[in-house]
């Protein structure tokens, strides 16, 4: 399992690849890979959407998603997860989110990968505030 919190961009399918080449003990051994990559909207609640920036504490932040990471690998057979989130200034269609499950079979793979991002929507201490053509506003928690 492992929680990457990234104040710069990153490549969510260079993440992937190399989460797996650095842990062999996957290999061979899953047969799914499921995968939730979220990015940055030019709009939300009806505007434009120029820009966000997204904030958080950091050891709050991270507690949290190993929480629920941990939660997941108890509920389902799966070989490891892997979570990267962003925080600091975005831009449309900057990745703010990927997470990535591996298993044996699907089934098990979906339902986790489901599972870590919509708790990590509901759980996850993050604060949005855009930049719209209105001026800046906070972004209510889903």
């Amino acid at each position: 399992m492992s929680v990457r919190l990234a104040g710069e961009a990153f490549d969510p399918w260079g993440e992937i690849q190399s989460f797996q080449s650095g842990h062999p003990k996957l290999a061979g051994k899953f047969g799914a890979t499921a995968v939730f990559v979220g990015t940055m909207r030019d709009f939300n609640e009806g505007a434009a959407v120029e820009a966000m920036v997204l904030e958080h504490y950091e050891s709050m932040t991270r507690r949290e998603i190993e929480k629920i990471c941990a939660q997941a690998v108890s509920r389902w057979e799966i070989l490891d997860v892997l979570v990267v989130h962003r925080h600091g200034p975005l831009a449309p269609n900057d990745p703010i989110v990927l997470v990535a499950v591996w298993s044996a079979h699907r089934d098990a793979a979906f339902a986790a990968c489901r599972f870590v991002i919509d708790e990590l929507k509901t759980r996850a201490p993050f604060w949005k505030q855009e930049q719209t053509g209105a001026g800046q506003r906070w972004v209510a928690p889903e």
